[in-house]
């Protein structure tokens, strides 16, 4: 009995760990898919299965159904930019950058959320905020701009040649920035989606809205999909589907409803560092130096951004016990 409580808060913490973990290792699997198959199937297969999931678990715990026109137009619009931009330009930035860099780019999010969440709701981002928004930029440039641009800046022998901004979006990096971006505004449409509909049957239907364009767009442009496809890879594609999408989510859900938001996002730092070390270890990514710095500015914006109210408290508190 003794070891059974004991294990209870180890299994706690693992459960709690579970999403950015599956997050993180999913971004490996696809990466090492992604050389077999095309970007927009690859994605829809991410996406459109895993809301089928979902809504079996919804239907399971009874979870009402959206019943009016608003709940279904929220719904689409959450389809489309979370769902369709999201995974599309997710899988498309596999194509050209690693699968650690690109989650360390993905998960930037939330210095655009929070720069949204200032802009249309006035919420106040504070100096540990405003510092982590800085220290972020900063971290985001390092690893989207070519070592070649940066040391040339450094070093006095800039020029506008060595920056061409068309040429920028032929960086993985940068399209991992607009996966990223199109996330933040999908953060920022979950209340008003919440409003309409119950949040995890919305969910499973922005999976499926989301996949079917990425299909239609795939059979259209695409070719080969699965023509060099082996067991290996459906079994990576199964695991980016089941336990990197619906899973996660469903246990994302599962403990912001019983009131651990705050942790969970104190905790979205570890989507990267799960994605950088089985990047490394399954696929032989290695990082340069400037990517390095970058990576390291970026874990430590996202960890200000996420938890600049505890920080503050933390100073009050601080201050208060010295006077």
């Amino acid at each position: 009995m003794q070891t059974s409580q004991n294990n209870t808060p180890i299994l706690k913490s693992l459960l709690i760990i579970s999403p950015f973990f599956f997050w993180g290792t999913a971004m490996v699997a696809m990466k090492g898919v992604i050389p077999h198959t095309t970007p927009f199937f690859l994605a829809g297969v991410r996406l459109l299965p895993a809301g089928v999931l979902v809504l079996i678990v919804a239907a399971m715990l009874k979870l009402p159904q959206p019943k009016t026109i608003k709940a279904w137009l929220w719904i689409a619009i959450f389809a489309v930019v979370d769902g369709a931009m999201f995974q599309g330009f997710l899988a498309e930035g596999l194509t050209r950058t690693g699968a650690g860099l690109g989650s360390v780019t993905i998960d930037s999010q939330p210095l655009a959320v929070t720069i949204l969440s200032r802009w249309l709701f006035g919420e106040v981002i504070g100096l540990w905020g405003w510092l982590g928004l800085v220290i972020g930029i900063s971290g985001i440039s390092s690893i989207g701009f070519s070592d070649r641009l940066i040391y040339s800046v450094f070093q006095g022998d800039f020029t506008p040649i060595d920056f061409d901004i068309l040429r920028l979006f032929d960086n993985g990096e940068w399209l991992m920035l607009l996966a990223a971006l199109s996330m933040a505004v999908g953060t920022i449409l979950i209340p008003y989606v919440s409003k309409h509909s119950d949040p995890v049957v919305a969910t499973g239907w922005h999976m499926i809205l989301g996949g079917i364009p990425l299909f239609v767009w795939s059979f259209w442009q695409e070719s080969g999909q699965w023509n060099d496809l082996d067991v290996s890879d459906y079994l990576a594609l199964g695991y980016a589907t089941v336990f990197g999408s619906a899973i996660a989510y469903g246990v994302f859900f599962y403990l912001a409803s019983k009131g651990n938001l705050t942790s969970l996002s104190a905790l979205t730092f570890l989507t990267p560092v799960f994605a950088l070390l089985f990047g490394n270890l399954l696929l032989g990514e290695v990082l340069s130096f400037i990517q390095t710095i970058g990576v390291c500015l970026t874990l430590v914006s996202i960890f200000l951004i996420n938890q600049r109210e505890n920080i503050d408290s933390l100073f009050v508190s601080v201050k208060e016990k010295l006077e």
